[in-house]
């Protein structure tokens, strides 16, 4: 995938387990996306977990996934799983910025 620059978008899923709800986790993670220059989306599972997907240059997602690690003050990140994922990731939203969506 490639942004409107041309250039290569590396694209990963995640699923976050621990306090990760509660929290503010959804609106800290969009807004460090955001100010990264990521596209993709955060949400609530009503699993407890939360899952977002992260779209930009490969060491800026790189560095979100790390931030994600620890997430905002409060949160305790238990378990992250990633996995490699496909443009059709940013089907749900996300394509032009990051966003929140509704909690499934």
């Amino acid at each position: 995938m490639t942004d409107g620059g041309g250039m290569s978008l590396h694209v990963v899923h995640l699923t976050l387990r621990g306090r990760v709800q509660g929290v503010g986790y959804r609106a800290w993670c969009a807004r460090e996306a955001g100010a990264r220059g990521l596209l993709g989306w955060v949400r609530n599972r009503r699993s407890g977990a939360v899952e977002a997907v992260l779209a930009g240059s490969p060491d800026v997602v790189a560095a979100m996934v790390e931030a994600c690690r620890s997430g905002p003050l409060g949160a305790r990140v238990d378990d992250l799983l990633l996995h490699e994922a496909a443009e059709t990731a940013l089907a749900a939203g996300g394509r032009d910025r990051f966003v929140v969506l509704e909690t499934v």
